[in-house]
This record gives structure tokens, C-alpha cells and sequence, in this order.
């Protein structure tokens, strides 16, 4: 049922162009969700009151928040879970397909890369972490180096296709 209200909550932000609308669905199941941001993913938990997401925060399509593990019962039979906070700080972007796991904390101002596996926190700004496990692999200035004279908006792509093929990344292959 929840996955049905989800879906349409995020038909009506597309058709009225409002985010807020989503992610006052999402606030509704108890997730902490600051302004101005894009909460792309269904994040479906049953400890959804565990999640804090700051002030413009982007999370891409299929990302998952692990707010509890049931594994510690393998291990010692008389415990049946461990539970933790996922906090986003402010100006984050969790990419596509990324899991962030319980007890993690992200500072202001981390890029999190597509398929990452969060297991630990991070203190430090302005920095780039992916893999599994995550860590970190570069910086918001080497990215913006490196980047900056592809970047284009969506509504741009259609015609940078025919005038400026160049601009699209291209990446290198690997022996």
C-alpha cells in the first residue's frame, strides 16, 4: 500500500513540478527531510523516524537506507537486531542504486558515487566517496576540474547531441 501512495505522490510532483509534494509523503512516515532538495528514491523503511535528510539534498532512484539488521541473532541468539540513525548532512547527493547502512552519518557537502555501499560515516566536506565500502575518491574541486566544461542541463542534451558531440563524457578504457 505504501508503495502504491509513493507512486502517487511522485506522479503528482511530476505533474505539478513540486517536490515538496513527495516529500511531504515521505515526512508523513516520519522521515526528517530539510527544504529545497529532490528525494527521487522510494525509501521504504519500517523505522522511518531512524532517517534525517538536510536541506538540499538530492537522492537519486533505487538508493536504500538500512536503518536495522536482523544478523547480530545469527551470531548471539538472545539479540535480535541493531538499529541506527542514517543521517544526510546539507547539500549531499546520494547517487543512483547507492545504500546507505545504519548508524551512518554523512557530513554537509558529500557527493556519494552511483552503486556505493555506505558503511561508515564521514566527517570531512566538499568530497567525493563510492565503492564498496565506500571511501573516499576525490574532491569537489578535482571533480569540477575535470567536469566542468561537459556539464549541461537536461534541456540542453537534445541539441548538444547535433552541435557540440564533444561535450558528453567519454570514458577511458581500462587494459
Amino acid at each position: 500500500m505504501k508503495q502504491l501512495q509513493y507512486l502517487f505522490f511522485k506522479l503528482l510532483s511530476k505533474v505539478f513540478h513540486n517536490n515538496e509534494i513527495k516529500h511531504n509523503f515521505l515526512r508523513r512516515q516520519g522521515i526528517q527531510i530539510g527544504g529545497g532538495g529532490n528525494i527521487v528514491a522510494n525509501i521504504c523503511t519500517a523505522e522511518s523516524f531512524l532517517i534525517r535528510i538536510g536541506n538540499n539534498v538530492t537522492v537519486a532512484e533505487d538508493v536504500q537506507f538500512v536503518t536495522h539488521d536482523n544478523s547480530i541473532m545469527k551470531v548471539s541468539p538472545s539479540c535480535y537486531n541493531l538499529f541506527g540513525y542514517v543521517v544526510i548532512g546539507d547539500n549531499c547527493f546520494i547517487g543512483q542504486r547507492s545504500t546507505i547502512m545504519y548508524g551512518v552519518t554523512l557530513a554537509n557537502n558529500i557527493i556519494v558515487a552511483s552503486g556505493s555501499v555506505v558503511c561508515n560515516s564521514f566527517n570531512e566536506e566538499r568530497i567525493i566517496i563510492g565503492g564498496n565500502p565506500a571511501k573516499k575518491i576525490g574532491t569537489w574541486d578535482s571533480f569540477i576540474a575535470k567536469s566542468q566544461d561537459m556539464a549541461m542541463s537536461r534541456y540542453e542534451v537534445k541539441e548538444m547531441m547535433i552541435k557540440h558531440p564533444e561535450k558528453f563524457v567519454k570514458k577511458k578504457i581500462r587494459k
